[in-house]
């Protein structure tokens, strides 16, 4: 477990309940650690200079969305795994929270003595083995007399009775059906004032029931609006937040979220529509009210006849006077002037007449100051800092109790990458070494909120009057042409952007063993033999050793690519992804302000997409080796038409109709029975035909692995495709005023001894900083924000309105110099089975590969029977599907002939017999 250099934070906090001595910071379970400086100003992300995540700073600890953390008051870090969702006992002495991406699903926290006393799931070395470990979006709830904890589950409620020392008894599970193939998904929990009746939200189902909190037996049922998150009850009435609003109308616009048709706007492909229902449990005949909210409503907070309602996607709260069932007030929680979304308020409560909100995506606390009615204006006092995004937040003993789901970001215990066959396994920080953490502390005065912590929060989040120098146009005064321009709407020297998209590869794993960066030779699993490509092109148009993915996974990185974050109701259904894994296709996790093209377009700019951001309908029957031996066999002057013969000619698009109006249809999404060097002619055939849009992105997936190929042949495949691509671009008559951004969707399944967001980036081009180490801190926000400034687009969100732009990657002078792809010196064949008919791939100087005996066979036919529901291949194939630890051990086995036990098991294990693997994952490698 990794601890982290703390130092005390000596200001602005009044004597109180929760006050400590300054910043005592405590890692749960271990040793004492804090994270905070002193200082604040207005600022823009220039001021992270060259920080490293995972670095403390004077003004605090750097993490990989850039962002810096120093909170407010006393920290407690968890390395178990992201909270999910969190309360408080009734008599306010511990705080149970649900987590996931450690194989932890419960955790208890002592707050009288600030420390971790209790865990369940199946990880080892917890208090308490649990059959059912997945958790729902919202969190647990005590029964009124606190003798019992009721925790969501994906299929039912599991009851655990609760010890006199605060930790719990083992639960017994409450079932709710499966309805036309829907699970229940179990939101939020509330009961009746007398304690009899407990009443879930079913978000899967769109219904809200009534349970008998004895037996577990539904009572009634009430169907409301779409994705009910949580319910609370006001009085005689239950109110509950539907986070996909209202059901669509006949002949409205829609989009898909788990089977129901959600209204949506065609372009920008989320959601229009937030409701309430209301719900009087007394009445007879189930009728249910409904008020008009703001987008994604989901926390809710009660203060007598006033209900206050987050609305996430909408970066508001509204006011409901629950007398007259309407909307009195519309609490806007946008503190910077500079972008109205992408806040996220999750989590609310009332102290001293303050309403608290937190910013998930602010790493703060809102403090708003409260008028004596719900009419009375609501007025903004500022911002208190916290930990990495605050799900939410309560009043303990008149002090505040934050819990912030990602802690001090992927700092926790190291992670071994076992990448198979030629490889030698490597230990260091993975995104999957996740954190959460509390935060405690008395609310400071509100000038102390305005005069110190409100300019601290906007520093963290680069926020400032600085940022406006790089955001507006210049207006009708002259302005030459530079690659980056400073104003958004000046010219550019880059006409074409190319964003080419690969997967989960970290920094050292492909670049460590180069001496040019900053990096560590033992953990290069991928390098310059597998990824001779990447390598050359690092070397003659920049090494980017400080660069990060943000995201834990795909279903994360897809959208910080796409959308410039990953939005909470992602964020949320972390803990067990089945409404959706991606959201590609799920319209409640995309952003009110759209993507990255629909940007792009709104500044009159082209785009065309090859697979990006899309699912794999449209597949059609081939096999990896009869699309290999087309690729042979057009490389050698065949003729093209080979590449879409029936077999092999998909028909591929989105379900969002902005993105689907851009698609090759030809062009692949993510599907491992795909070559990349398959994609990479197919992109290259439309580009020679009908040359470059203003804004162009490609998948190429095959360094995922799990394909028919070894690891490190499938990475040799998406490098020789990288090659493939960029030859072609260089080589053309529109490459020079061109620039291609190649980047990794996350970087999960790799280790690196700085982080395990780090990722391996190029940035290609004839304005490139040829031959030099760019060590500037940038993250893929940056990039976002790069081409966004280069096309003229407005920023989608705060986080890339905040982010600046990658200034140092470019030069004012152009060397078009091209590229020719260097050939691939690891077989691309290596290992498929049977081998293709076209032959063997046969580099020159290629190294052994792997072979089964017939003593193994048995287990190699076990494991590929186990492969073939992880959706690797085929029309519903899915990034990242798998359980790590079940996806490590087959990796680890494929490559090693059958025979050799996973590092620290004493055999070879079947699937089923992998301890703490179970399909399909909540938290998926």
């Amino acid at each position: 477990m990794h601890a982290v250099r703390q130092r005390r934070q000596v200001t602005g906090v009044r004597p109180g309940l929760l006050a400590q001595p300054r910043l005592r910071l405590v890692l749960a379970g271990t040793a004492a650690l804090a994270v905070v400086g002193s200082g604040a100003a207005y600022g823009t992300t220039t001021i992270f200079g060259e920080n490293v995540v995972g670095q403390e700073y004077a003004n605090g600890l750097q993490i990989s969305s850039d962002q810096i953390l120093k909170p407010l008051g006393e920290r407690l870090m968890t390395p178990y795994g992201k909270f999910m969702g969190s309360t408080v006992s009734p008599d306010g002495r511990f705080l149970v929270t649900t987590s996931n991406d450690r194989s932890v699903s419960l955790q208890v926290f002592d707050l009288s003595t600030y420390r971790l006393i209790w865990r369940a799931g199946t990880a080892s070395g917890v208090n308490l083995r649990l059959t059912d470990n997945t958790v729902g979006q919202e969190g647990p709830a005590y029964s009124p007399d606190g003798a019992y904890l009721f925790m969501p589950n994906a299929t039912g409620i599991s009851r655990f009775p609760v010890n006199p020392d605060g930790t719990l008894a083992a639960p017994t599970k409450f079932s709710l059906p499966t309805v036309d193939g829907k699970r229940a998904l179990t939101g939020g929990l509330t009961f009746s004032a007398d304690g009899n009746t407990l009443y879930a939200a079913v978000n899967g189902q769109n219904t809200v029931v009534a349970i008998d909190p004895a037996t577990g037996l539904t009572t009634r049922s009430w169907n409301v609006g779409i994705a009910p998150r949580q319910v609370k009850l006001v009085g005689d009435k239950l109110y509950v937040t539907n986070e996909g609003g209202r059901p669509a109308t006949a002949g409205e616009a829609t989009q898909d979220s788990y089977g129901t048709a959600v209204p949506a706007d065609p372009t920008l492909g989320t959601s229009t529509h937030g409701t309430l229902s209301v719900i009087d449990p007394t009445a007879a005949g189930g009728a249910v009210g409904t008020i008009k909210v703001g987008l994604h409503p989901t926390a809710m907070y009660t203060r007598g006849t006033v209900l206050y309602v987050a609305n996430t996607n909408d970066d508001t709260v509204s006011v409901v006077d629950t007398i007259r069932d309407r909307v009195v007030q519309t609490v806007a929680t946008q503190p910077w002037r500079g972008s109205k979304v992408g806040y996220e308020p999750t989590g609310m409560t009332v102290q001293g007449g303050r309403l608290l909100v937190s910013l998930g995506r602010a790493n703060a606390i809102a403090v708003y100051k409260l008028g004596k009615g719900p009419l009375d204006p609501v007025s903004y006092v500022g911002l208190v800092p916290t930990d990495y995004y605050p799900e939410d937040v309560f009043t303990v003993g008149g002090g505040t109790v934050v819990a912030n789901r990602r802690g001090i970001d992927a700092r926790g215990q190291k992670i071994t990458s076992n990448q198979g066959y030629g490889t030698t396994p490597a230990t260091a920080y993975g995104t999957h070494g996740t954190t959460a953490s509390l935060t405690r502390f008395t609310l400071p005065s509100d000038g102390t909120i305005r005069d110190t912590y409100t300019p601290q929060v906007f520093a963290q989040n680069g926020w400032g009057d600085a940022d406006t120098d790089v955001k507006h146009a210049s207006g009708g005064r002259a302005v030459p042409a530079v690659p980056v321009p400073r104003r958004i709407g000046d010219p550019s020297t880059i006409k074409h952007v190319f964003l080419v998209v690969k997967e989960n590869r970290t920094y050292d794993q492909v670049y460590g063993d180069m001496p040019e960066g900053n990096g560590d030779a033992t953990l290069a699993q991928f390098g310059q033999q597998t990824t001779p490509n990447q390598h050359a092109l690092a070397r003659q148009f920049g090494l980017y050793d400080n660069t990060y993915d943000v995201g834990t996974n795909s279903a994360e990185g897809h959208n910080w690519l796409m959308q410039g974050d990953n939005p909470e109701y992602t964020e949320s259904s972390a803990g067990e992804y089945t409404r959706s894994y991606d959201t590609e296709e799920d319209v409640l996790g995309h952003q009110r302000s759209g993507f990255l093209w629909t940007a792009i377009q709104a500044a009159n700019r082209t785009a065309r997409n090859y697979g990006e951001f899309e699912y794999t309908e449209g597949k059609p029957s081939g096999s990896w080796q009869q699309y290999y031996c087309a690729v042979k066999s057009v490389e050698s002057g065949g003729d093209p038409a080979q590449l879409t013969t029936p077999e092999l000619k998909g028909n591929y698009g989105s379900v969002i109709p902005s993105l689907n109006a851009i698609t090759d249809p030809l062009a692949p999404p993510f599907d491992l029975s795909i070559p990349d060097v398959y994609r990479s002619q197919i992109w290259k055939h439309d580009f020679q035909r009908n040359g470059p849009a203003d804004f162009q992105m490609l998948w190429l997936s095959s360094d995922h692995t799990g394909g028919p190929s070894t690891p490190r042949a499938a990475v040799a495949d998406g490098d020789l495709a990288v090659g493939n691509v960029v030859d072609t671009i260089s080589h053309s008559k529109y490459w020079k005023n061109s620039a291609i951004f190649v980047v990794e969707d996350d970087s999960q399944a790799g280790v690196d001894h700085v982080d395990g967001h780090r990722a391996p980036i190029q940035v290609i081009s004839p304005w490139a900083a040829h031959g030099k180490t760019i060590s500037t801190y940038y993250s893929q926000i940056s990039m976002v924000r790069t081409i966004e400034q280069i096309l003229g687009a407005e920023p989608l969100n705060q986080k890339v309105a905040a982010a600046t732009p990658m200034f140092d990657a470019f030069r004012s002078r152009a060397d078009n110099t091209p590229f020719t792809r260097v050939p691939n010196q690891i077989p691309l064949t290596e290992n498929v089975n049977p081998a293709p008919l076209c032959g063997p791939d046969s580099p020159a100087g290629a190294p052994a590969a792997p072979t089964v005996g017939a003593a193994d066979a048995p287990t190699a036919k076990a494991w590929g029977t186990w492969a073939q529901k992880q959706h690797f291949t085929g029309r519903q194939a899915k990034a990242d599907y798998a359980h790590p630890e079940l996806m490590n051990r087959y990796t680890w086995y494929q490559t090693h002939n059958w025979k050799t036990p996973y590092p620290g098991d004493p055999k070879v294990y079947l699937p089923e017999q992998v301890p703490g693997g179970y399909i399909p994952s909540p938290e998926t490698d």
